[in-house]
């Protein structure tokens, strides 16, 4: 991502003008650092324009049921928090640099309801995938792109640093929260996604969350151990759930539709393979799905359902898969990617799972000798998400 000019907007208790300081830096875009002093929440920040943007270090707090609009950047630094209550509205100006990010060490208080839900939006007339960036959170917890310990890694969004030792990080709460028309490319290996977490550790609560069209991924973990539960991807272009980085958290409840275009709804990697597994010891992701239903097009027009690849492991439970050609795709090699290996040791399995309009459940791939019996039990048992048991009021269709 590009340098870019800043702009300082501060605000002063005791004069009611503004100050304007800046300067150039080249091909650079504006940031904007609010500083309105608002005395909320012990010295942080309420906007008086209802214009975010900019790198915080003081709290930012938004109005319970206001609009927002998100002019660029948003980049909550340590020991900072973003609080945003249940019925606010963000819509963000068009542009890949246009996101929210919740950086090591910071807290995002994001607690929306079925009924008001927090709804992270675009703010073009007519909206579409990838008019802007997305959410992204990054935490303290494992990588396993790094040699380990503290070390860290850089996200590909914003250039901020992820990973560490401590599984158990907090980044805080995101509760009913659905982010709509993100996914803007920064350039041709820079994308943005719904939610991406990077890092991000099991003390951070992530429960009904949506992606909705979407130019990207609509769920991106890049290593960390977080729960997340009641997961609504719908119209994601790209992968709807991705893993990678030594992922090793549980997701509950997920539902996935794709829409005319897409990619996989699930694409899980062991690793990042444009980094390298350099863990020390080597880990793999290895997390526990459980409750899946995934809605493809039907299995004339073609397409995988789930991939697994790069030595990725991790347990499937109860899974409806309904219209594709291949259900679970097994890639792999007996060197650095033994996805194959996980299936021969019981750690990468499928369980429960019943297949509609699917004209291959399994394809191996991975240079090891199993077949669909070794990896797939329990074939026509699998119900699903339920869907429609925990989507109303605050998803779209």
């Amino acid at each position: 991502m590009k340098p870019m000019k800043t702009r300082i907007l501060l605000a002063s208790l005791a004069i009611a003008g503004l100050i304007f300081t800046g300067c150039e830096s080249d091909d650079t875009a504006p940031i904007v650092i609010e500083n309105n002093q608002g005395g909320n929440n012990g010295g942080g920040e309420t906007p008086e324009d209802n214009n975010i943007g900019g790198t915080m270090t003081t709290n930012l707090t938004l109005e319970i049921g206001e609009e927002y609009n998100l002019t660029e950047a948003l980049v909550m630094t340590e020991g900072t928090t973003l609080t945003i209550p249940a019925g606010v509205v963000i819509k963000a100006n068009p542009g890949a640099g246009v996101y929210i990010a919740i950086a090591q060490g910071a807290t995002i208080n994001a607690e929306g309801t079925s009924s008001n839900p927090i709804v992270l939006t675009s703010n073009v007339a007519t909206p579409g995938a990838g008019d802007w960036g997305g959410l992204i959170v990054l935490g303290k917890a494992p990588i396993n792109s790094v040699a380990g310990g503290d070390a860290t890694s850089t996200s590909e969004i914003g250039g901020l640093p992820y990973g560490g030792s401590n599984a158990g990080d907090s980044s805080g709460t995101i509760r009913y929260v659905r982010v709509e028309y993100s996914g803007g490319a920064a350039d041709a290996s820079s994308e943005n996604n719904g939610f991406s977490f990077y890092g991000v550790g099991n003390g951070t609560t992530v429960e009904y969350i949506q992606a909705f069209e979407g130019k990207d991924d609509g769920i991106e973990f890049f290593g960390g151990t977080v729960n997340a539960s009641f997961i609504s991807v719908i119209g994601s272009q790209d992968d709807s759930i991705d893993w990678t980085e030594g992922f090793s958290g549980n997701l509950t409840n997920v539902y996935v539709e794709h829409r005319v275009e897409h990619d996989k709804a699930f694409e899980c990697d062991g690793f990042n393979t444009d980094i390298g597994n350099n863990s020390n010891p080597v880990f793999w992701s290895n997390p526990t799905v459980t409750n899946v239903t995934v809605v493809g097009r039907g299995s004339a027009t073609g397409n995988e359902a789930i991939r697994l690849r790069a030595g990725t492991q991790g347990q499937f439970s109860n899974v409806w898969i309904q219209g594709y050609e291949e259900g679970f795709d097994l890639d792999g090699n007996t060197g650095e990617s033994p996805t194959g290996q996980g299936v021969l040791d019981g750690d990468l399995l499928a369980a429960d799972v019943t297949f509609t309009d699917v004209v291959l459940k399994m394809k191996n791939d991975t240079e090891f000798v199993f077949g669909e019996s070794d990896f797939i039990s329990g074939d026509g048992n699998g119900t699903g998400a339920d869907y429609d048991s925990w989507n109303t009021g605050w998803t779209r269709n």
